[in-house]
C-alpha cells in the first residue's frame, strides 16, 4: 500500500486496475518499452511481438538483449494472478535459444524500422555491447525472462523460484496503479528475487546448481564385462559385478567372509559395512526384519538381500554390501589378487 502524508496524516492511495483506468496492455508495453531500465537495467530492446517462428499465434511482448549478450524474455499482463505467463516464457525462451547474433541483427532492424528510428541495427547493437565486431562464442549464452503483472499467484512465484534453483533467471516485477489526485501512481517492485537477497539467492543457486553437476560426474553407469571361474557375465553394473565375485568365492568353497573382508582393504570398505549378519538360515523376509530392527534409524537398504542373494554358511545369513562406487575396481582387484585360483578377469562392456 502506498500513502499520501498530509500534515500530520497517511492517507492511503486508492487501489486502482489497469482496466479500470482504461489502459490496455499494449499501452502498457510501450511506456514500458521506451524506459526498459525501469525493469531490465542495462537492456536494450530489439523486438515488440515477436513472432519469428512458424506459430506466428505466438508472441513475445518484448525481446531484449542485456549488457553480457543474454537474451532478455519479456512478458507483460495485465491480470490480476499474472495467469500461467511463466510457462508461456520458458516456451518463448526455448524458441529464442538458438538465435544468432545476425539473425539479431534483422529482427532488430524490423523493430528500428516500424518504430520510425533511423538507425544501423548492427551498429546499434555493437555500440550497446561494446563490440568492435560480433562475437559468436559470447552471444546468447543465456536466456533471462522477466515477468511483469499487476499480481502473481503463490503457485507462480512458486513455480519461478523453483526453477531458479535450477540454474534459469527468472524476475518478477510487480507493477500495481494508485490512484492519487486523479493521476495515476505506480508502485514498481521486483518480488523475485527479493533486491535485498538476489546476491545471496544467486550465490545459493550456483552452489546448488555445483552441487548436482559433482554428483552427476560421481554417478557412474559403467558397465562391466566379468569372467570369473570361467564363467562370463555381461553387461554387469559395479555392485552386482562386485557381488557376482564375493558370491563365486562363498558358493564354490574358495573362502570364507572373513577372508574377504581381510582382502578388501579399508580404503575401499569398512569391514563393518561389508557384511550384514545374523544366526540361522533366515530367509529375505525374516533377514530384513532383523536387518529393520538392528536399523531403526537407517531408512536405506545398504545390502543385497534377496533370497538369492542371501549366503547361508556354518548357520548363519549373510549379505553383502550393494554400496559401490568409485573403489568397486580396487575391491575387485583386491579379491583377484587373493583369490588367483578364481581368474578374475573384466573389461568395460561395450555401449548397449
Amino acid at each position: 500500500m502506498l500513502y499520501r502524508i498530509n500534515k500530520n496524516e497517511m492517507n492511503p492511495l486508492q487501489p486502482t486496475t489497469f482496466e479500470q483506468q482504461g489502459l490496455k496492455e499494449r499501452e502498457v508495453q510501450d511506456m514500458l518499452k521506451n524506459q526498459i531500465n525501469l525493469i531490465a537495467p542495462d537492456t536494450l530492446v530489439v523486438a515488440e511481438e515477436f513472432a519469428d517462428w512458424e506459430d506466428s499465434r505466438r508472441r513475445i511482448d518484448l525481446l531484449g538483449i542485456d549488457k553480457n549478450a543474454n537474451l532478455v524474455v519479456i512478458e507483460l499482463k495485465r491480470t490480476q494472478d499474472g495467469g500461467h505467463m511463466e510457462l508461456q516464457a520458458l516456451r518463448y525462451a526455448a524458441m529464442i535459444s538458438a538465435l544468432t547474433f545476425n539473425k539479431l541483427v534483422s529482427v532488430h532492424a524490423d523493430y528500428l524500422a516500424k518504430n520510425g528510428i533511423q538507425r544501423d541495427a548492427k551498429i546499434d547493437l555493437l555500440e550497446f555491447l561494446e563490440w568492435d565486431e560480433p562475437d559468436d562464442e559470447q552471444f546468447a549464452q543465456e536466456v533471462k525472462i522477466i515477468l511483469v503483472s499487476a499480481e502473481f499467484s503463490k503457485e507462480l512465484t512458486t513455480s519461478v523460484m523453483w526453477l531458479n534453483d535450477f540454474g534459469l533467471d527468472i524476475r518478477c516485477v510487480r507493477i500495481r496503479p494508485f490512484i492519487n489526485d486523479g493521476h495515476i501512481i505506480l508502485d514498481m517492485q521486483t518480488i523475485v528475487p527479493l533486491p535485498e537477497v538476489a546476491d545471496y539467492q544467486v550465490r545459493i543457486r550456483e552452489k546448488k546448481q555445483r552441487e548436482r553437476e559433482a554428483r552427476n560426474r560421481s554417478m557412474d553407469f559403467t558397465k562391466f564385462d566379468v569372467s570369473i571361474g570361467g564363467r562370463r557375465y555381461a553387461q554387469l553394473g559395479k555392485g552386482r559385478m562386485i557381488f557376482n565375485v564375493v558370491s563365486h568365492i562363498l558358493e564354490q568353497g574358495h573362502g570364507t567372509p572373513e577372508q574377504i573382508i581381510d582382502a578388501i582393504p579399508a580404503t575401499v570398505k569398512k569391514a563393518d559395512y561389508l557384511f550384514e549378519v545374523y544366526d540361522g538360515k533366515l530367509d529375505s523376509e525374516q533377514f530384513r526384519e532383523q536387518y529393520r530392527a538392528a536399523r531403526p534409524a537407517d531408512g536405506n537398504v545398504r545390502h543385497f538381500m534377496k533370497d538369492e542373494e542371501l549366503f547361508h554358511i556354518d548357520g548363519k545369513t549373510y549379505a553383502f554390501s550393494n554400496q559401490w562406487g568409485v573403489t568397486t575396481l580396487e575391491g575387485v582387484d583386491a579379491l583377484k589378487t587373493a583369490f588367483p585360483e578364481l581368474d578374475i578377469n573384466y573389461e568395460r562392456a561395450e555401449q548397449a
